[in-house]
């Protein structure tokens, strides 16, 4: 029976995701796939409680990267530890480069690219308060059916390209918010989860731009 105020996510069927084709770790390939998966006809929403342990779903998650260039020509990209309180337990303590979360019934109806959209903006807006403009786009889908976050997880990338590193966290859960070159980055890989590894290694290879 389903529980009063129980949360609902966004998730396609396992299957869906295996027809447009299975891979490890980045995809900038497989963006090309999201109409797909976010076509209401695929997708449906479940109680939280009962898809995180279910690989037969993926959940969709929205992965924000915030990045600047400054004066000397580098690109910066925000990082910060994820508290010990709230959110996804199986992360907690570790280093992250993604902002976002669950796309839930509070972004509509439908299940489709503008709740997807919405969701993505709500996540966005609950975690950080971003000053001067910025502009985003998708750049690719990450996969990690290794460990038991990743397999029922799928995670959609998105580069946002702030014109100032004004960024101040608005959850008390999100520590130690700083902007670092990828190489400072990747001298700290083994300290953050393991997405943002794979993202860290996309963007060492040139793979995510």
């Amino acid at each position: 029976m389903k529980e009063v105020g129980e949360e609902e996510v966004l998730v396609i069927p396992r299957a869906v995701f295996e027809g447009v084709g299975v891979f490890q770790g980045f995809s900038a390939a497989a963006v090309a796939h999201l109409p797909r998966l976010l076509d209401p006809r695929h997708t449906s929403w479940r109680p939280r409680a009962a898809v995180e342990e279910d690989p037969s779903f993926k959940q969709l998650i929205p992965y924000c990267l915030l990045a600047w260039c400054g004066p000397d020509g580098a690109r910066r990209y925000f990082a910060y530890t994820r508290g010990g309180g709230g959110g996804e337990a199986r992360l907690r303590a570790k280093r992250s480069l993604g902002i976002g979360g669950h796309i839930s019934t509070l972004d509509g109806a439908h299940g489709d690219d503008a709740s997807y959209e919405a969701g993505m903006r709500r996540e966005l807006a609950e975690e950080v308060a971003i000053g001067g403009p910025w502009a985003e786009r998708c750049v690719g889908l990450i996969n990690d059916d290794a460990t038991p976050v990743g397999s029922v997880h799928l995670g959609v990338v998105h580069l946002l390209e702030l014109e100032r590193p004004d960024v101040a966290p608005r959850e008390a859960e999100l520590l130690d918010g700083a902007f670092a070159t990828l190489e400072e980055l990747l001298a700290d890989r083994e300290r953050f989860e393991t997405w943002s590894q794979i993202t860290l290694d996309a963007l060492r290879a040139g793979a995510l731009a």
